[in-house]
């Protein structure tokens, strides 16, 4: 079994003209450093080999025209096929594709194509024909490249779909964030009022508190004398009146004396003492004075008469 590079140093002997033929190499990797170095080999002949897969470098021999893959094992072609924008001849025939890479639309001047004795999906195996002359597969290739550029139009308008979806789904989630961002921000703001409400509340509720403990001592104050006077009103009659009584007692007790001395002056014998002399003198005098004024006179006359 031949290696992809052990055959390297023999490519240039291989060359003839423009065209390079590989085949019947026993080749299960594509040399595609060497293949890169040898640009004038437009026509590249692979057919007939152990190839499974081609690496994705290879879509870089852009310099190919004609390519023969036939009577290979691929199951896939490399993703960017279609960079080898100047192949105007491919063979494919008898291989294991099932389908081709939507980067196949690209290839526009593909003028021939053979798929067959491949497991092609139905779709494409329709598209693709028999392709048993040369007309079949120039027809083949047409039909091809039309379906492929459907199947690319497709995609595209599934991917711009999915993008679309994808922005409406990013749309509705931001426009979700902001309600939820301006809900939460309604939220915090009505937390702030009903906090600065409680707060003001407490403050009114200190401040009449505080209204209330300042008005209690001035009740007390004016409660005070309505106190005293409302449980003893009575105690400082009775004193005051004690105090007259004791006060009156004491000057009919005066009089009293002075009458009786007046009267032991007068009567007994006591009249001849200095003392009782000038008592009676006083007297009087006292009351020759009082007879001067009428109203006196008459009260004493009526006293008398009495």
């Amino acid at each position: 079994m031949t290696k992809a590079g052990s055959k390297g140093g023999n490519l240039r002997d291989k060359l003839d003209g423009n065209e390079l033929d590989l085949s019947l190499s026993d080749l299960n990797e594509v040399p595609v450093k060497e293949l890169a170095a040898l640009p004038k080999a437009t026509i590249l002949d692979l057919s007939c080999n152990k190839l499974t897969t081609l690496p994705s470098d290879f879509c870089g021999l852009t310099h190919l025209v004609k390519l023969d893959l036939s009577k290979n094992k691929l199951r896939q072609l490399p993703v960017d096929f279609g960079r080898l924008v100047n192949l105007q001849h491919l063979d494919l025939l008898n291989n294991r594709l099932v389908t081709l890479p939507v980067s196949f639309a690209q290839l526009k001047s593909l003028k021939w194509l053979d798929l067959k004795d491949n497991p092609l999906d139905p779709v494409l195996a329709k598209v693709a024909g028999d392709c048993l002359d040369e007309k079949q597969c120039k027809q083949c290739a047409n039909k091809v490249l039309q379906h492929m550029k459907a199947v690319q139009a497709d995609q595209e308008r599934e991917r711009q779909r999915r993008l679309e979806i994808d922005r409406e789904a990013e749309k509705k989630w931001e426009a979700k964030q902001r309600a939820k961002e301006a809900q939460e921000r309604e939220l915090r703001k009505r937390e702030k009022a009903e906090e600065k409400e409680r707060r003001r509340k407490e403050y009114d509720a200190l401040k009449a508190a505080k209204r209330e403990q300042e008005k209690k001592p001035k009740k007390e104050t004016n409660q005070a004398p309505k106190s005293k006077s409302g449980s003893r009103p009575r105690k400082p009659p009775p004193r005051k009146h004690t105090r007259s009584w004791a006060v009156l007692k004491l000057l009919l007790l005066l009089l009293l004396c002075v009458a009786g001395g007046l009267l032991a002056c007068r009567v007994t014998e006591l009249q001849q003492q200095p003392l009782c002399t000038s008592v009676n003198t006083i007297y009087d005098n006292a009351i020759r004075g009082l007879r001067s004024h009428d109203i006196l006179q008459w009260v004493l006359q009526t006293d008398s008469q009495q």
